[in-house]
């Protein structure tokens, strides 16, 4: 008799065949935002547009931190960002809060109004989450 209570004498493994080697190791959300879940920077929207500053980019930024600055040389949205890091949005918010209270991101100007365009980029890129 195996000393073992699995059939078969052997405990199951936990790997399946299906598994998929490119995928990120699981981190848990409220690790990424140190436990917080309300960004400091208030009106941080989904369509808000973000920069970078260029020289963000030699600061001394790890992980989602300096995958956003990466990211942000260019105006980029949370949205966007979100999809990028495959992260939550709340997540996202309170990083970006952040990296804006620190002085490495930037909010550009904001239109009035969104445009139609604007609406459905948003629509598409939140059904991508």
């Amino acid at each position: 008799m195996s000393s073992f209570p699995y059939a078969g004498g052997q405990p199951p493994t936990t790997s399946s065949p299906a598994h998929d080697d490119d995928e990120d190791p699981i981190v848990r959300p409220f690790m990424l935002t140190n436990g917080r879940t309300q960004p400091l920077h208030d009106g941080l929207r989904i369509e808000t547009l973000l920069r970078a500053a260029p020289a963000a980019l030699s600061a001394p930024l790890r992980f989602e931190s300096r995958r956003i600055v990466e990211l942000a040389q260019a105006p980029m949205s949370v949205a966007d960002l979100s999809v990028a890091l495959r992260v939550p949005l709340g997540v996202v918010r309170v990083i970006v809060a952040d990296l804006i209270t620190q002085g490495f991101l930037s909010v550009e100007d904001q239109p009035a109004e969104l445009s139609t365009s604007l609406i459905e980029r948003i629509r598409d890129r939140v059904r991508a989450l």
